[in-house]
């Protein structure tokens, strides 16, 4: 399984996040997006209607009644509704159930680097896990590690 480890740099976890929705949905892929903060689920909603090239990406938020039929669901567990195999955790905090997906997209700012740090360290014990390190640089997201 692979990890995508996103450092932001003062930008919002939206700014990368409808980038990666969008590329899975054009390969057929579903995402579940998980933070404990309503209000960024919110405002993670209204980014996500503003994308794309019909100036939406199909979503939903946990508990409605097609959680099922989401492409992107968005969440505060890691619980697949959707039947993702693709997750991002957009708070900056780690969850371990996040291993059972195929792919995490783990984006975090400044003030959880702490936490990344620890979990890239301990995500590197890992049997199987393929660990990636992305930072903006001059616009673009550059893989570093």
């Amino acid at each position: 399984m692979r990890v995508d480890f996103y450092q932001l740099a003062g930008e919002p976890a939206a700014s990368i996040l409808a980038a990666i929705a969008a590329r899975l949905m054009d390969q057929q892929q579903r995402l579940l997006v998980v933070s404990n903060d309503e209000a960024q689920i919110g405002a993670l909603g209204r980014q996500l209607w503003e994308e794309g090239e019909a100036s939406f990406l199909a979503h939903g938020s946990e508990g409605g009644p097609h959680d099922q039929h989401q492409p992107i669901l968005l969440s505060t567990r890691t619980v697949a509704a959707n039947r993702a195999r693709n997750i991002a955790i957009v708070d900056g905090e780690w969850r371990a159930p996040a291993l059972q997906f195929d792919r995490v997209f783990y984006i975090f700012d400044g003030s959880s680097l702490d936490a990344a740090r620890e979990a890239w360290r301990s995500l590197g014990r890992e049997e199987g896990v393929e660990r990636h390190y992305w930072a903006r640089e001059e616009g673009r997201w550059t893989e570093k590690g």
